[in-house]
């Protein structure tokens, strides 16, 4: 169990890292920043999602006076290139399909900073995703939720169809969802 006088701070605007911090029983704020997420020309994946989460955090800090904040981000990745989130729902079609009978990483960063000490924690966690075939009708028909708009790569390993499209992982479930969380509990006990 996680003790702290410090209030605690989660920079993001997903719902899945809400729901997932909720899983670590975190009495937490949240708030969200405005932060460019490109991947920039011939970066590595794993250095882009560092950066990321990184800048997410200098936004972060500028909000925050006092306390435990955390920012994270996570990318997708087929042969090398990113998949953002869909800009439409043919973009999305696009990625689902591209996604079929292959597998893809997914890269998840977080960035911790505590006020009080200005120690700042940041790693990232890779998990290989295996999608089975899929048909046209099934990513037809999971576009039309609109669930895999606001996804990375499109789709959600959790509380939806997209968790079907996974034949199987290596690494952390937690991870594909947003945020390792094993990993990431340790780095909040450090941090501390």
């Amino acid at each position: 169990m996680i003790k702290t006088d410090l209030p605690i701070y989660l920079a993001s605007k997903s719902p899945r890292r809400r729901k997932l911090l909720k899983q670590l029983n975190l009495k937490f704020k949240s708030f969200s920043v405005e932060t460019e997420e490109n991947v920039l020309p011939d970066e590595k994946p794993d250095k882009a999602v560092l950066r990321i989460a990184e800048e997410k955090m200098f936004a972060a800090r500028k909000k925050i006076k006092s306390g435990i904040i955390i920012t994270a981000d996570t990318l997708v990745f087929l042969d090398g290139k990113v998949l953002g989130k869909p800009v439409n729902q043919t973009d999305a079609f696009r990625m689902l399909r591209n996604l079929s009978n292959k597998t893809h990483q997914v890269y998840s960063a977080y960035c911790l900073y505590n006020t009080k000490t200005g120690k700042t924690i940041t790693e990232f966690v890779k998990t290989d995703v295996t999608f089975r075939k899929l048909t046209d009708q099934e990513i037809s028909d999971y576009i039309k939720t609109g669930s895999p708009m606001d996804k990375a790569g499109a789709y959600g390993i959790q509380d939806d169809f997209g968790a079907v499209f996974v034949d199987h992982i290596n690494g952390c479930y937690y991870n594909v969802v947003g945020l390792p969380l094993s990993k990431f509990y340790h780095a909040l006990l450090r941090i501390i």
